[in-house]
């Protein structure tokens, strides 16, 4: 895909859900995470690249101490249907006896959410939770659901706020989901 290309799918992309929406639902998440999580001094992991946006929403709404830390591991890569895990960044700090938030910026079958949660209780975790911009509405029973949920949107190919439509888009604003009829054709 080159620019021009990534240009013409954002002009018959429809927009989905605005930045207000977006911003609405990142800070009524952080009132419940602040509530749950306000004493258990976490570590809190971003699942790059896609909770990269999502997280710089998010984490300076919460009012407690706690780590930051990342990882990165995905199933898409550039694509438009998942495939298997691909790990290439594990976390770097201790997660032993630790409490840790992951954050993450879709959940779709929940593969990826799984995955990454079972590593980290292998890694010594006393408790794993999750939070996730968007809940994917499938008809297909998920692997694992997340702890706190920003939104719940269709089920369509969706991009922007951190979300990828063959590595471009994620800078957006706003979220767009890719029209049916040109997603059948990549």
């Amino acid at each position: 895909m080159n620019q021009q290309e990534a240009k013409s799918l954002l002009a018959s992309a429809q927009c989905i859900a605005t930045m207000e929406n977006i911003e609405l639902a990142v800070a009524e998440m952080a009132v419940k995470i602040n509530a749950r999580l306000q004493d258990s001094n976490p570590i809190v992991l971003v699942i790059m690249t896609g909770g990269l946006i999502f997280s710089g929403h998010l984490l300076p709404k919460l009012n407690f101490p706690l780590e930051i830390d990342y990882l990165q591991a995905n199933r898409y890569e550039k694509n438009l249907a998942g495939g298997d895990i691909n790990w290439r960044v594990e976390p770097k700090l201790d997660v032993r006896q630790r409490c840790v938030l992951i954050l993450d910026d879709i959940l779709d079958e929940g593969i990826t959410l799984g995955a990454v949660s079972e590593k980290i209780y292998d890694l010594g975790a006393s408790e794993v939770l999750s939070a996730v911009l968007i809940n994917k509405q499938l008809s297909v029973t998920k692997v694992i659901q997340a702890d706190f949920i920003g939104m719940d949107l269709p089920d369509l190919f969706l991009f922007g706020f951190g979300l990828d439509v063959f590595g471009y888009w994620r800078n957006l604003p706003d979220i767009y989901a890719l029209s049916p009829i040109i997603a059948k054709d990549f």
